[in-house]
């Protein structure tokens, strides 16, 4: 018997019906295979949230200026964000990274210092960075996750921040998977019709001014931010180190996407895991909720327990 063979018995014989756990069990599967084990083991989970400047915002691509960037970065530093509340509810430890934040952060322990440079520049009419820079980045990245490895670390979540990296993020899809921006393009922030339009028009021109990029490489290199070329090292380092991967949102997706460009191999650990998680928040909700509605019934009853004695 194989390990897969091994791993649906392990899974089928739990006292539950077949299949009954849905896609819980297929990512069962998964960690089970990445972790060559019918009994795998998560230790010590980490997010790790990169954030980096653009120069693209001040083209006029987001609703946001670029300012809230440094902002949110210092949002979350003092928990206040909602992945705060979620890696808390978990357990789950939380680590920002400054991979090219335009703003000097101080008195921050907390904070992970990889800055590249204060932001990117715009590549509607240059590279985002030099070749130093790119190279810098896949450095930090891989330092990243090493520091990550010396604490038993085996399974990883991305995220990131960064005002203008939708932009970046539809660049590297559109080359990458060779489509047209409007295919690409999205909302972002939750911009308006017209000003999707405008967003819209300036990635065509950036298209239009850089031509055509077949390397990878050069593609992060043109249109990618601090964060985002940080995070496909770190997703590549943590393939390697083959620890559990979690993928999620549009920039994450893109950063992978280019990650499985440079080895197609890192497939194999990856988890996309937004429908699962909105299963169990869904779940815990209704959880919480049962509960207050019980815990509520049986104080009145213990309040008025003298009517029900007999």
């Amino acid at each position: 018997m194989d390990l897969k063979d091994l791993i649906n018995k392990s899974i089928d014989s739990k006292t539950k019906p077949l299949g009954s756990l849905g896609m819980i069990e297929n990512i069962a599967r998964k960690i089970c295979l990445i972790q060559n084990s019918i009994s795998p083991i998560l230790t010590n989970p980490k997010i790790v949230i990169f954030a980096g400047d653009h120069g693209i915002a001040n083209s006029g691509v987001s609703n946001y200026p670029q300012e809230v960037t440094h902002q949110m970065v210092k949002n979350f530093l003092n928990g206040g964000a909602a992945i705060n509340v979620f890696s808390r509810t978990f357990s789950i430890e939380l680590l920002i990274v400054d991979s090219g934040v335009n703003h000097n952060f101080y008195d921050t322990e907390n904070l992970i210092n990889k800055k590249i440079d204060y932001g990117t520049k715009n590549f509607i009419n240059e590279k985002a960075m030099n070749k130093i820079q790119l190279h810098n980045c896949f450095k930090s990245g891989e330092d990243i996750i090493h520091e990550i490895l010396s604490t038993g670390t085996n399974v990883i979540g991305f995220g990131e921040m960064g005002i203008g990296n939708t932009s970046s993020a539809t660049m590297i899809m559109s080359y990458l998977l060779n489509l047209p921006i409007e295919k690409c393009v999205g909302i972002g922030t939750g911009l308006d019709t017209k000003q999707l339009k405008n967003k819209t028009n300036l990635l065509e021109q950036a298209k239009e001014f850089h031509g055509k990029i077949e390397d990878t490489h050069e593609i992060l290199q043109t249109f990618a931010g601090f964060e985002i070329v940080q995070m496909c090292s770190a997703m590549l380092e943590s393939y390697k180190n083959n620890m559990i991967i979690l993928v999620d949102g549009f920039i994450g997706t893109c950063a992978y996407l280019a990650a499985s460009k440079i080895n197609p191999k890192i497939i194999d650990n990856i988890i996309f895991p937004i429908s699962v998680f909105i299963d169990l928040i869904t779940l815990s909700i209704i959880i919480y909720y049962v509960f207050i509605f019980l815990y509520n019934i049986m104080r009145v009853l213990y309040q008025y327990s003298d009517l029900f004695c007999i």
